[in-house]
């Protein structure tokens, strides 16, 4: 058995959706994995750890042993319903992405924890406008604060998010949307390259990484339209560079996905409604 095969990799939100990839790419290379979860999963070769990262819950326990951590975890109610709320525009809850990452980086670095890879979004910057992107800034001070060998990888917004915000738009007769530059990314794409992050010698802040194609929000809007047989009109709304960038619309910059947005809209139906939370669900021991 190798190195790679022997060593334990403890994913946080391997439940999600990028999670799921993950936890599927490192099993399909014969890779020890532990997840980190509230509710234990179904899949045997995975080694579940119940415990909730808001809190601390099972945190200790869950990393003994482990030598790499990925961290994945993320609790957004804008990316769980589809779409912004006004109250988007002024909070947005930190217990998993500060607090949660907090935590366990303190317990990573108890633990002996080699490489500390987190996942985090492209077009940070201390002006960003929505409270989340401000969350997922705090979380990455506090991961380059710590004396862990660590990794940040910046991802673009993931092509199932952004179908989500689409589906939500559908009872609208118009769909006004910023002519702002987007690079969709499939989370596939995205775990492939969390691997490939987390096994590299190097450390710190790592390329971006992004779909195949950057391109104006619009063009993403009236392919989803072709290709799911809708009739919308589209209203470009003119934003400027800067006000785009506090938004948190910009290009990936660095590491380039191979699947673009056409064949995941081919590939993939709408997802249902899920239940809207407001903070994460309570874990089952």
């Amino acid at each position: 058995m190798s190195n790679k095969e022997s060593a334990l990799t403890l994913v946080t939100g391997g439940t999600g959706h990028l999670g799921r990839d993950l936890v599927h790419q490192l099993l399909a290379a014969g890779r020890r994995v532990r997840v980190f979860a509230r509710q234990p999963g179904a899949d045997t070769r995975v080694d579940w750890a119940c415990g909730d990262l808001s809190n601390g819950a099972g945190l200790r326990d869950a990393l003994n042993g482990v030598t790499t951590v990925i961290n994945a975890a993320t609790f957004s109610p804008i990316a769980q319903r589809g779409y912004v709320r006004f109250i988007d525009l002024f909070r947005t809850p930190s217990a998993v992405d500060v607090d949660g990452t907090r935590r366990l980086l303190q317990e990573s670095d108890r633990a002996g924890v080699e490489h500390f890879v987190h996942v985090s979004i492209v077009g940070l910057d201390p002006k960003n406008s929505l409270p989340y992107n401000r969350v997922k800034l705090a979380g990455e001070n506090l991961v380059r604060q710590s004396d862990l060998p660590w990794s940040i990888v910046r991802a673009a917004p993931f092509h199932y998010l952004m179908a989500r915000l689409l589906r939500s738009m559908q009872w609208l007769p118009w769909w006004p949307l910023p002519n702002s530059i987007v690079q969709p990314v499939a989370t596939t794409d995205v775990a492939a390259y969390l691997i490939r992050c987390a096994d590299s010698p190097d450390r710190g802040m790592r390329d971006e990484i992004g779909g195949p194609q950057a391109k104006p929000f619009p063009l993403f809007a009236q392919l989803y339209l072709d290709i799911r047989g809708l009739r919308r009109r589209l209203i470009p709304l003119e934003m400027s560079d800067e006000k785009a960038r506090r938004m948190g619309f910009v290009a990936a910059n660095g590491c380039k996905g191979s699947v673009t947005w056409q064949d995941w809209l081919l590939g993939h139906a709408d997802e249902p409604k899920g239940k809207i939370r407001s903070a994460p669900t309570a874990p089952r021991m």
